[in-house]
């Protein structure tokens, strides 16, 4: 296993000037930019289509006269780096010009319609370069083939007697070379036998080294297009009401007053919504304000998450459905030496994307054209022909950039909605638009959730037993009750029930839960509420033992287990796993050396155990997510008065290879940030059966001020292992920052967010 530990340098990136960026993504009229057009010619384009201005070679890119390449991305550009990542993976194998390539949406109305030829186009799960690597790159390959095949027969001279490099086909013997601009249309009319193999670490040129992202030009200089930006000729807009309290509906509404704002054009009823339709979004959101509707709340009119959260912590006084077993953790509590328990609860999240929820419709006689910013733009166009009754090779989705996802756009709602009110308008394209107080009050949340925990300890304050019970309210029940017939959802108990620490007898059981909020997939999904419990509940076992954090953690996890007395756990795991020696435990415990590797990366950078000044603490968690593993050594001041400051936040990481590591170091540093957010701040509490936080005045996030130094080192397992990156720097953010809390007051913080407990020391 190797380990690098240098920090990721931004410094003398290779990448595209501006003035080449902008020369090879402008259109001739002068402002497209990634694969659709100015709003005046969006309904008569695809995103795909590149009329003259290239050749395919197959779908996924175009090379044109001038060598130019234009990559095609079928994942969901929302701050994650993908229209970089994505092409690199194609541009690695195709040996192209880096500095040619540009990007552009691949047409999900092409995948429908063309046997689903882009694979997968959903984004979520950190899934975008491990679960599209291997199929991007037999694209760049099987382009790259073509190109030389086509150069050979050019040349009547063998393939094999031809190489690539930076965008042409060289014949060394004879001293010639072509560029794949000149063999583009030659090669796309080649068949191959056979595909060619596809190139693996240590053969990688481009993969594996910092680049500047495709699309930053494009933000910086404010032209990138968002859903938000789309402008279409003779498009009206519209804002939407709908019952604060979810599964209510609308039982009357006088319009009188909206349509004597100026520019209002009409007001629209749905069963649960008010809709005011406008020459403006801004005149439409003052039509809006002058409705007094009237709501049926139903039988939810008066919950709150007061009263479920009591509901939830009663359940954790009974025995669960058991999710993970070994052993016999409730005997080996009983006679343990020491035993200790704890209770953990979260709040239900909004996901508070930047960018409110948006979507431009077009509705005509012979075609249907969305406008969004979607994680699914499939999804997308699914609910379009749905509501239409048009089949789906008439609908077509331009996605847009997304500000901010964090998992909240993966769900359609708000396109069908769109849907329903262009229905409504006729041939009049319509965009609408949710205030940020709409979509936060009817969003999709992060579940809340409930958690004990119960440990044995022996004599030396090592664990010999550990129980888990939680209650958490299920995304799964609600998406595809079918699977939840056992009582556990996955999404519920992951990093609960493959917990990481060798520990003999465990019990791991669940409560699944379910209110009439809609929740959905919050970025890292159980892990940014599990991981928080159970390394807080880790430490606290540690304390319990006289053990340092780290240390602990790394005898769990089967570091120097002379040292640690790790050879009679290890024979108490060998027979509870019916293993004939403490040898055959030894092999078993070592199917996590990862996470002992990554935690010790990350303690050694941030010098874990230096001493600090008074009021400075730090705090260490680790967790495994997506296919990577992440620990953080947070570094945290407390005043005496309570006032929290995080100053430094220490990362590592393996995620098996990497494509950019400059994006790793992006994403890890943004996934801090939006922990530390709502580990400060973030609740979504539900009072009288409605959201009660609705904008940024009551969801704090983190000022640029407020942010702390992040460093973010690898730890590279390598291998085969390619491991998502979006979501794993979230977990264990929380956790480490509550535990070095501790270490300055000496509190233990059980419930987020921190700003609710008193924090002050003497």
């Amino acid at each position: 296993m190797t380990r690098e530990g240098a920090a990721t340098d931004r410094t003398n990136l290779s990448g595209l000037t501006r003035r080449a960026f902008v020369k090879a993504t402008a259109a001739a009229t002068g402002g497209l930019a990634l694969g659709f057009h100015l709003p005046a010619r969006a309904a008569a384009m695809t995103p795909w289509e590149v009329g003259e201005t290239g050749t395919e070679i197959n779908a996924w890119l175009v090379i044109a006269e001038d060598d130019t390449v234009t990559i095609r991305v079928a994942q969901s550009e929302m701050g994650e780096g993908v229209f970089t990542s994505m092409p690199m993976i194609v541009a690695e194998e195709l040996d192209c010009d880096w500095n040619q390539v540009r990007a552009e949406y691949a047409s999900a109305n092409r995948s429908v319609t063309n046997n689903r030829v882009y694979e997968r186009m959903g984004t979520g799960g950190s899934g975008a370069v491990r679960r599209s690597r291997e199929y991007l790159q037999q694209a760049g390959a099987s382009a790259r083939e073509r190109l030389r095949t086509a150069a050979a027969r050019r040349w009547n001279v063998s393939v094999d007697s031809c190489r690539t490099d930076l965008g042409k086909v060289h014949h060394d013997a004879s001293g010639r070379s072509l560029r794949y601009g000149e063999l583009a249309a030659a090669a796309a009319k080649i068949d191959l036998a056979e595909e060619p193999a596809i190139r693996t670490p240590g053969q990688f040129k481009l993969l594996g080294t910092p680049q500047k992202r495709i699309d930053a030009a494009l933000k910086v200089d404010g032209s990138a297009v968002y859903g938000i930006d789309v402008r279409v000729p003779g498009m009206v807009y519209a804002t939407v009401s709908a019952c604060p309290v979810w599964g209510g509906t609308l039982k009357s509404v006088d319009p009188a007053p909206a349509k004597t704002v100026k520019g209002v054009l009409d007001v629209l009823q749905f069963e649960d919504a008010v809709v005011v339709v406008a020459d403006s979004f801004w005149h439409a959101k003052k039509g809006l304000d002058a409705l007094a509707p009237v709501w049926d709340t139903g039988e939810n009119g008066d919950a709150s998450t007061a009263a479920w959260m009591a509901d939830f912590k009663a359940d954790l006084d009974r025995k669960g459905v058991i999710a993970a077993e070994s052993g016999d953790a409730y005997a080996a509590l009983a006679s343990a030496a020491t035993v200790i328990e704890a209770d953990y609860d979260v709040p239900y999240l909004a996901h508070l994307a930047l960018e409110p929820v948006n979507c431009t419709v077009h509705i005509q006689k012979d075609r249907v054209d969305v406008w969004t910013g979607a994680q699914n733009p499939e999804s997308v166009l699914g609910a379009a022909a749905e509501i239409t009754g048009r089949p789906p090779e008439q609908v077509h989705v331009q996605n847009c950039f997304l500000g901010g996802a964090f998992g909240r756009r993966s769900q359609p709602d708000f396109a069908r909605r769109a849907v329903e009110i262009a229905m409504r308008l006729g041939e009049t394209p319509v965009q609408v638009i949710w205030t940020r107080e709409e979509d936060t009050r009817t969003g999709h949340y992060r579940p809340m959730s409930a958690f004990r925990f119960k440990a044995g300890l022996d004599a030396d304050g090592k664990p010999v037993a550990l129980l888990n019970r939680s209650a958490t309210h299920s995304i799964l029940a609600g998406l595809r009750p079918e699977t939840v017939q056992s009582g556990l959802d996955g999404s519920s108990t992951e990093g609960l029930e493959d917990q990481p620490y060798a520990i003999e007898n465990v019990s791991v059981e669940h409560h699944l839960k379910r209110t009439h909020v809609p929740v959905w997939f919050w970025r890292s999904v159980g892990h940014s509420q599990n991981a928080f419990a159970r390394e807080c509940f880790v430490d606290e076992m540690a304390a319990a033992g006289g053990h340092d954090p780290y240390e602990f953690r790394r005898f769990l996890l089967g570091a120097d287990t002379a040292r640690l007395g790790m050879v009679k756990l290890l024979d108490r795991v060998a027979a509870a796993m019916g293993k004939g020696d403490a040898e055959s435990a030894r092999t078993w415990l070592k199917a996590h050396p990862g996470l002992l590797n990554v935690l010790e990366v990350a303690a050694e950078k941030a010098e874990w155990g230096r001493t600090l000044p008074s009021g400075t603490g730090m705090g260490i968690a680790v967790a495994e997510s997506f296919g990577s593993i992440c620990a953080q050594v947070a570094q945290v001041s407390v005043s005496r008065r309570g006032e929290v400051r995080v100053e430094r936040v220490v990362s590592a990481i393996d995620c098996g290879n990497t494509i950019n590591p400059l994006t790793i170091a992006e994403q890890i540093e943004s996934a801090v940030i939006y922990g530390l957010s709502a580990a400060l701040w973030g609740r979504s509490d539900i009072e009288n059966g409605r959201a009660a936080q609705l904008n940024f005045d009551q969801h704090r996030v983190l000022k640029m001020a407020e942010t702390p130094v992040i460093e973010t080192h690898f730890a590279l397992s390598g291998g085969d292992k390619w491991g998502g990156i979006g979501e794993p720097g979230l977990p264990p953010t929380a956790p480490a920052v509550v535990n070095a809390i501790y270490a300055v007051t000496g509190k233990r913080v059980r419930s987020l967010p921190l700003m609710q407990h008193d924090l002050s020391w003497t």
